[in-house]
């Protein structure tokens, strides 16, 4: 059994136009960023320098992962945008068009099992995923959850459980966040000016306890359960809470 584990490993998830692959923007230095673009090819909302390459094979990713750890020298983070996406390309590329599908979607929840536990696990570097969610009912717990929607078996315990921190993209009205200041939260003019900004949360509250925001105990004080949408202020606290 391997002890192997990627401590660097984040899932920015969060409902479309809420500000994930903006989040991206200030990881540096950008050369060494390796983007997996999942989906075909759209642009990211920002310029950049990262090393883009546009996934047209799910097992492309596989392949990133490995050229990664071949050239050590050349990357610093591998972000895979989005993992909703990746999934979807499975599904239409393996699953729907194969003789046997019952077959094919153990192939689906393995693809993702050896990401995880064998490609992520091993790599030397920042790992960053995007991901959709959606609002879905929980018949046994009667109540709705905000979740990365997934199928097969991976179902069951759900995508988020291979992550350690999970934070999600909300647009917040800013007099909702005026109990939440701290020192990873900055409003802006342009923030002003249109009487919302974009955030990440780190925390759950009572609103959203069936969301499946989480992190190690201590990661977050309680006033930075809203900070800015910035996944490199992420990866800085996971690396000073270590």
């Amino acid at each position: 059994m391997s002890d192997e584990v990627n401590d660097n490993l984040i899932l920015v998830s969060g409902v479309s136009t809420t500000g994930k692959s903006r989040s991206l923007k200030n990881l540096k230095p950008q050369e060494g960023v390796m983007y997996l673009n999942c989906g075909a090819g759209k642009k990211l909302p920002f310029p950049n320098k990262f090393e883009t390459f546009v996934i047209t094979d799910p097992y492309q990713v596989y392949e990133a992962f490995d050229h990664a750890a071949a050239n050590p020298d050349l990357y610093h983070t591998i972000v895979i945008d989005s993992l909703t996406f990746l999934m979807d390309m499975f599904e239409s590329m393996y699953v729907l068009t194969a003789a046997d599908t019952r077959t094919a979607w153990g192939g689906y929840q393995q693809f993702f099992k050896t990401l995880m536990q064998d490609k992520v696990a091993k790599a030397e570097v920042d790992v960053i995923f995007t991901a959709h969610t959606l609002a879905q009912y929980n018949e046994e717990q009667m109540v709705m959850e905000n979740k990365v929607p997934v199928k097969g078996s991976l179902k069951s315990n759900g995508i988020e459980a291979y992550f350690s921190v999970v934070v999600s993209t909300k647009k917040m009205k800013l007099k909702d966040l005026e109990k939440f200041q701290n020192d990873l939260l900055h409003i802006t003019e342009d923030d002003e000016d249109v009487g919302f900004k974009y955030v990440f949360q780190t925390r759950l509250t009572k609103d959203t306890v069936n969301e499946r925001i989480r992190a190690p105990e201590g990661t977050w004080a309680r006033n930075e359960t809203y900070i800015d949408n910035d996944v490199a202020l992420v990866l800085q606290r996971i690396r000073d809470w270590e």
